[in-house]
């Protein structure tokens, strides 16, 4: 069998299988399908709580003993020390909250290391992963607008330095969406492709079961509800950050796969209600007289204060993760014209029709690869149009358009400066630079081009839009008022060398390096792009790749740098 990279599978297909969110309503049908279609070695089911998945796997083992099945549990978007914590308990720690959010804006490097999901990756290695967590759900509901509305009454009572005050500004801080989805991706686009994962499908959300801004439903509060819009819009830039991964290098194949009906349903029974994990309770009701300009009406009264009668326990039927939902709730939810309903054995097929690498119709992920408009023909005659007006321009008013620094990252105002002063020092061939097999001859002579009228000037605006240059000695730094590189830490500034590894990093990432070290790195590269350009002349268009230099033989500085970033630092497109 062949995948749709064109990769040959075994018999088999797949070895291990992750589900994350795999004892959910989604996840449960999906391991069973998988494990009928492809009878793959490992299925490993995990889920937030050890229980669930216990539950899940000892079901699916009587169904298939040919499959080996495993439980991992615990929160995927926490660091593994505290992936075992109630997650609405990690706003109420002091400790806790300060790990989150060291996990979230702490340095990726470290919070990788730490992250659950990343170690659930790299234990089981999987072939393939399927994600059925409700992400978006997870992340908006942390409701940031009551959070922002706390910390204005803590604002307005001058009391953000109590302990309350303190625990409102971090969960405030804990619920922001954006940095928590855009950590998560990177994890998994990082963590499959240091595994191997041939396949990543995400089971997704419109957030809105598919009804409009006009959804009369919301998951409890009243509307219009901003924690349901927000569930929304995390949905979709899910999908944003899903569609760039499926445009990564060395990415596995991404799929997601977007139910816009309500997903139902799992079972009907008569039981216990629960909330967050607790029996719901029934209270003997109070009455209170509504005295306007009187009486305080408060939302919430101390428990104590009400007589308990039992825990609430009605007939109810479970839709998994969306809740349980009376004979009530439910008729309304799936009236024909509401959110209407599908079922998870249905998402689930359309999950083992892409792994299978048939088309279900159903892929977001190319959905958006047909509908997006990619780069013409045209557009491209005009580049070459504007690039000519560029340097027409820039001879006439004797001007040096190089870079401004504000388009990052720092690395491509570096290289720009970079190649314009090998250009304004050799000449606009790269056989000048080749031919120069003296590294510290080379940087002498740009460090004595500096100093004249026009290299002053380059040397002026560089330093001026905060990329300053190291000289040829290694310890001379010519600098203007600000330093792109290192970028400030909040309100950090100032940063201590403390070795000269440290010095190279800062080079290498946005300052001009004019030391010898960096000039053999630039005559090499010279040499690589001269040798593609030569088979172009002799092979046409079956030579041209990403590591082909289609510049010429002059010093195009653009092109030059673009070439780097294709071979160097696999910034390429690969759609």
């Amino acid at each position: 069998m062949i995948d749709p990279r064109g990769q040959q599978v075994s018999n088999r297909e797949f070895d291990t299988v992750l589900l994350l969110g795999g004892a959910g309503l989604v996840g449960a049908q999906v391991a069973r399908q998988i494990a009928f279609a492809f009878s793959p070695k490992r299925i490993v089911v995990a889920s937030l709580l050890k229980a669930e998945a216990e539950d899940v796997v000892e079901r699916l083992k009587l169904e298939h003993p040919k499959v080996e099945f495993e439980v991992a549990f615990g929160n995927l978007f926490v660091p593994t020390e505290i992936a075992h914590e109630v997650p609405w308990k990690l706003s109420e720690d002091p400790k806790l909250r300060q790990k989150v959010l060291q996990a979230v804006f702490g340095p990726f490097g470290e919070a990788y290391e730490k992250n659950h999901l990343v170690k659930l990756v790299r234990d089981f290695r999987p072939d393939v992963v399927v994600d059925c967590v409700n992400t978006a759900t997870g992340i908006s509901y942390q409701n940031v607008s009551d959070g922002v509305l706390k910390v204005k009454g803590r604002l307005a009572d001058d009391d953000l330095r109590s302990p309350g005050g303190i625990q409102d500004i971090e969960t405030l801080l804990m619920s922001q969406s954006n940095p928590q989805l855009v950590r998560h991706v990177l994890f998994v686009y990082n963590s499959t492709k240091e595994a191997g994962t041939r396949f990543y499908v995400k089971v997704g959300t419109t957030g809105t079961g598919g009804m409009g801004l006009n959804i009369p439903y919301t998951h409890g509060e009243d509307k219009p509800s901003p924690a349901l819009m927000a569930k929304n819009a995390m949905g979709f830039a899910h999908t944003g950050m899903l569609f760039v991964m499926a445009r990564t290098p060395d990415a596995p194949i991404v799929k997601e796969i977007k139910p816009a009906a309500m997903i139902g349903y799992k079972a009907v029974r008569h039981s216990v209600v629960k909330r967050k994990g607790q029996d719901f309770q029934l209270f003997q009701p109070k009455s209170e007289t509504l005295a306007v300009g009187e009486a305080t009406l408060r939302t919430q009264e101390d428990e104590k204060g009400f007589e308990h009668v039992s825990s609430l326990e009605t007939t109810v039927v479970d839709t998994g993760e969306n809740g349980v939902f009376t004979r009530g709730e439910f008729a309304a939810i799936t009236a024909m014209g509401q959110m209407e309903v599908v079922t998870p054995e249905e998402v689930a097929q359309a999950v083992v029709l892409e792994l299978r690498g048939a088309n279900s119709g159903k892929d977001i992920i190319s959905a958006l690869d047909g509908a997006v408009q990619g780069p013409t023909y045209r557009a491209g005659l005009l580049r070459q149009v504007a690039l000519q007006d560029l340097a027409r321009l820039e001879k006439e008013r004797s001007a040096h358009s190089v870079a401004l620094g504000l388009l990052g990252p720092p690395e491509l105002s570096k290289l720009l400066y970079e190649v314009y002063l090998l250009r304004h020092t050799f000449g606009d061939s790269k056989e000048e630079v080749i031919k120069c097999d003296d590294e510290k001859e080379m940087a002498k002579r740009i460090a004595s081009f500096l100093e004249t009228s026009t290299g002053k000037e380059i040397l002026g605006m560089s330093t001026s839009v905060g990329v300053p240059i190291l000289m040829p000695d290694g310890r001379t730094l010519v600098r203007g008022p600000r330093v792109n590189i290192p970028q400030p830490e909040g309100n950090r500034t100032s940063f201590e060398i403390a070795d000269p590894a440290q010095i190279d990093a800062w080079a290498r990432k946005g300052w001009v390096d004019l030391r010898p070290a960096n000039m053999k790195i630039w005559r090499e590269r010279f040499e690589k792009m001269a040798l593609t350009r030569d088979q172009v002349f002799n092979e046409g268009t079956a030579a041209v790749d990403i590591k082909t230099y289609l510049g010429g033989e002059t010093l195009e500085i653009g092109n030059v740098v673009a070439w780097i970033f294709n071979n160097e630092l696999e910034g390429y497109r690969i759609k």
